[in-house]
């Protein structure tokens, strides 16, 4: 699987540590930034990393900031995008599973690095089920 992830400052440290642990389980990462603690714009990086997966460089996205609100809201204004904020393993494997998000948001200042790449497995490990879900899924554009 070919995975884009990418950050603000808020998220650099738990970034570098999903990186790792998905190159370890044999992912390719795309690593979009940033890669410092300086103070940057979160929307560069969800534009980014939203760009790689409507372009189909990337299958999917992760996404990390203080919050995760910013990161979903920009990551939802891109056509091809269903981002879903994740802060638990359940509500990861839900994201995939009832509404096929390509993209997750992670809230860094809200949970730890374990639980991050506890959502991110979840998440990987998830099945979109299809049928009424599809049918949901249809509708969210307007």
């Amino acid at each position: 699987m070919k995975i884009a992830i990418g950050c603000d400052h808020a998220g650099y440290e738990m970034k570098a540590a999903i990186i790792k642990h998905l190159q370890d389980k044999k992912h390719q990462v795309d690593n979009y930034g940033t890669d410092g603690l300086e103070s940057v714009d979160y929307t560069d990086y969800g534009h980014q990393v939203c760009s790689a997966i409507e372009s189909g460089k990337n299958d999917f996205g992760i996404l990390i900031c203080g919050t995760a609100n910013g990161m979903t809201m920009t990551a939802n204004k891109h056509k091809d995008i269903r981002c879903g904020l994740c802060w638990l393993p359940e509500i990861a494997e839900l994201t995939k599973q009832h509404n096929n998000a390509n993209v997750i948001a992670l809230p860094a200042r809200f949970i730890s690095i374990d639980l991050a790449i506890e959502i991110v497995d979840a998440y990987l490990s998830a099945e979109f089920e299809g049928g009424r879900h599809q049918r949901r899924i249809d509708k969210i554009a307007c």
